[in-house]
């Protein structure tokens, strides 16, 4: 198998001192990219800073023959996204590819929950993917090519208890992703989403006895893909948990048509509306809100029985 490389490519990564965004940052540098480390050394709460960590991980690209620069500007603010991507641009004039990794976790039960925790993590997760994408993008997009990998979570499909405000960050980075992944399709940027679960700093506290290795090498190589030119979609998302590798998507029933509707009557067609047996899936790219649209509406014209 020819082996997948990236040189001449430039890489952007976020929260690239530790973790998983290490992992990225050392596996693209080996295949040939060169690559802007950012890491503001914050701790897993977001709080005081550490130039070591992205510094360190630049150290190790350059002492294993790789380019790299660091970068310590935080995603969390607009100003901080733009100095990202200008690092990329004064170092090596372009931004191929972008991968949005930073994070923290502030956790509280949602009952007690403080405006701030739920902010400040947006502010990292959900803002910061906003902050450095509208940096990068508009270069992508006049270079004509671009791979966008944004970070979402197991959490922000099914939920967890304590951390709704990263649930929601990562949520929200799902639409941030395919947004892009469609008004970059013209301009041959991809963008797609991972989906990883690797035993990291933001574990810490947690009982991981039984967990099998989870180890963020695991889950680079699933980056790696969706970071390289031949990557082949846009608009998806991958999971990467502990060696298994899935595709994650939304699904509809077909559901049922009326031309209306009383609360007595979506009780007793529940089941029906419910039925999952023959699934229905809009890709994102190159239509899939258009395409939920037709379907839809298909049913509000064909003036036979219910279906």
């Amino acid at each position: 198998m020819t082996e997948l490389r990236f040189d001449d490519r430039v890489a952007v990564i976020t929260g690239a001192g530790r973790g998983l965004g290490r992992a990225y940052a050392l596996l693209l540098a080996s295949r040939g990219a060169k690559v802007v480390v950012n890491d503001p050394g914050v701790s897993m709460q977001g709080e005081a800073t550490d130039e070591g960590p992205a510094a360190e991980v630049v150290r190790e690209i350059r002492d294993a023959g790789g380019d790299a620069v660091a970068s310590t500007a935080s995603v969390a603010t607009p100003e901080g996204g733009q100095a990202i991507a200008d690092d990329a641009l004064q170092h090596y004039g372009r931004i191929d590819i972008l991968i949005h990794n930073a994070g923290i976790v502030r956790r509280a039960p949602l009952a007690e929950m403080s405006v701030e925790d739920f902010e400040t993590v947006l502010d990292v997760h959900l803002r910061g993917g906003f902050h450095v994408v509208r940096a990068a993008f508009p270069a992508m997009c006049k270079a004509g090519y671009g791979r966008i990998v944004l970070t979402a979570s197991i959490n922000a499909l099914y939920g967890n208890q304590n951390v709704a405000n990263y649930c929601v960050a990562k949520a929200g980075l799902i639409g941030l992703a395919n947004v892009a992944a469609l008004e970059g399709a013209a301009h041959g940027v991809k963008s797609n989403v991972i989906i990883p679960a690797a035993v990291t700093r933001m574990a810490d506290g947690l009982d991981t006895s039984a967990y099998p290795p989870m180890q963020p090498e695991l889950v680079a190589p699933a980056v790696g893909w969706l970071a390289h030119e031949s990557c082949s979609v846009s608009g998806e998302m991958l999971i990467a948990i502990g060696g298994r590798m899935a595709r994650a998507y939304a699904t509809e029933t077909p559901g049922v048509y009326q031309a209306d509707w009383s609360i007595e009557q979506v009780a007793e067609q529940i089941d029906t509306i419910r039925n999952s047996s023959e699934p229905v899936v809009f890709p994102v790219v190159p239509s899939g809100h258009i395409d939920h649209l037709r379907y839809s509406f298909a049913m509000a014209n064909t003036p036979d029985d219910p279906v």
